[in-house]
């Protein structure tokens, strides 16, 4: 493509060089770089693009793009130069991707908890519809029978605009994507046209990031100011009555909850170990649901996926039979084939508000004891440490206190942190730093009808240390314990 394609309409000024020249691709990391590629400096947290110019050159590049004045030495080389790099790389590579979100529905999804799983239940209603849907989120991008690892949930916008172009061309015409409040904030998704913003709900998270609620709360408004043709709102949190205030966009807003005077709402609510029973009221009328995933917090994530496919005009029996078809998602509520007399659960719970729900599902059945394998994330937000332990330490008979991909922290002083909410309670408790033997531990004191909760990972099959990304799937490991302790 043009260079001159690309960055028409766009403020910028051309340093030196050539803005005739054709364009063979866009990267902003100078690793991926080929002749004939725009490279875009970014200035990140902890790395500058700025510094990588040369190496991105030597590799191929034949326009750099830059928000600093920077000095060439050579000619054959284009320098254009712009306000804001990440502005550019969302609208640039739009661009080259042929501005793909205009061209599908695309549905996005925001709250603290329950995005993965709204986009999986969005995939399977559509898929029964005959409407070909592909996912962008935590677990990565999903279309076409492939699956594409995401570094984030929300990845940066130049490999989300990729997908979605990618998504195009296997003719998907929707898809449901998570959207980070990091990603709102940073710019990922500004050159993504929303059809609809779905908001699940808001709870303590990411204040290392937002430093506070009202900070967490302003970076999710900015999707419901965006969506073109619907915003769907739970109105039984208590941000979702804010944003039913405070959105600014004219479209039209469905509100979904339970037992509430909503557009989209759930009656007859029974939880049971097998699932969730409940009766859907809409506008077309109601029809009983038989969801067959656990949790009270899940009829939350089917009301706004089922609030989706009304919106898009799909008839209330292809929604239950759509709904209905999700048997699990990966990592959430999970629970692990052993041959044992108590249960293993696995699920990515990793806020005090998401340990509460997934807590009060497991209070709702359990028989024996309760006990609860969890840590806490390393260079992340402290303060919810010790809530997790309170959070914890309410519901377990036990908790087991252990490592969460720790990064750059220690681990020790991690686990520190959460004993500060678990001792408040004056909760049982064992700290074991290696999560692992923390895992071994769980299974060699369970008893008959007990359930042990590893949370935090979920989907996940790695554990992070320091730069490092280590092989960690708790589902092989709890099998292969198993398999050691009774061989």
């Amino acid at each position: 493509m043009k260079l001159e394609t690309i960055i028409k309409g766009s403020r910028f000024t051309v340093v030196k060089g050539d803005k005739n020249i054709g364009i063979t691709g866009i990267e902003n990391d100078s690793r991926r770089i080929s002749n004939g590629n725009m490279f875009i400096a970014i200035e990140g947290f902890t790395v500058d693009g700025h510094d990588y110019i040369d190496k991105a050159i030597e590799s191929g590049a034949i326009c750099i793009v830059v928000e600093k004045d920077i000095l060439l030495a050579r000619d054959d080389i284009t320098l254009i130069k712009v306000d804001n790099t990440l502005d550019a790389l969302s609208r640039y590579s739009s661009i080259f991707y042929g501005e793909p979100s205009r061209k599908m529905k695309v549905i996005g999804i925001t709250g603290t908890n329950g995005k993965t799983s709204i986009t999986y239940m969005v995939e399977s209603i559509f898929r029964e519809a005959n409407k070909d849907t592909g996912i962008i989120g935590t677990m990565g991008s999903r279309f076409a029978g492939k699956i594409i690892d995401n570094k984030n949930t929300t990845p940066d916008s130049l490999i989300i605009q990729r997908q979605l172009g990618n998504m195009l061309k296997a003719g998907m015409e929707f898809c449901a994507m998570e959207v980070s409040s990091h990603a709102l904030e940073l710019k990922r998704v500004e050159d993504v046209d929303f059809q609809v913003g779905v908001f699940t709900n808001l709870s303590e998270e990411h204040l290392d990031f937002h430093e506070t609620m009202e900070s967490y709360y302003n970076s999710k408004l900015k999707l419901f100011n965006r969506a073109k043709g619907y915003n769907i709102v739970n109105g039984d949190d208590i941000y979702g009555k804010r944003i039913l205030q405070d959105v600014e966009n004219a479209v039209p807003i469905i509100t979904y909850g339970i037992d509430g005077a909503y557009d989209i709402y759930a009656t007859d609510v029974v939880c049971h170990m097998r699932g969730v029973d409940f009766t859907l009221n809409t506008w077309e009328g109601s029809i009983p649901i038989k969801l067959n995933i656990l949790g009270e917090f899940n009829v939350y994530n089917a009301l706004a996926a089922m609030a989706c496919g009304m919106v898009y005009g799909i008839d209330l029996p292809t929604i239950k039979k759509g709904i209905e078809n999700i048997k699990n998602i990966k990592g959430r509520f999970e629970i692990i084939p052993v041959e044992e007399d108590y249960s293993v659960i696995i699920d990515y719970a990793h806020t005090p508000d998401g340990l509460e729900k997934v807590l009060r599902t497991i209070d709702q059945f359990a028989k024996g004891k309760k006990i609860v394998v969890f840590g806490a994330g390393g260079n992340r937000d402290r303060t919810k440490r010790p809530i997790m332990g309170e959070t914890v330490a309410r519901h377990a008979d036990l908790s087991v206190v252990t490592s969460d991909n720790p990064r750059f922290e220690d681990p020790d002083d991690i686990i520190e942190d959460v004993l500060v909410g678990v001792r408040r309670v004056k909760g049982n408790y064992v700290a074991i730093t290696d999560r692992k033997e923390a895992i071994k531990y769980a299974l060699s004191i369970a008893k008959p009808d007990d359930i042990i909760l590893l949370a935090g990972k979920g989907h996940e099959t790695y554990t992070i240390i320091g730069d490092k990304i280590i092989p960690f799937d708790e589902r092989k490991i709890v099998l292969d314990i198993l398999e050691d302790m009774y061989r």
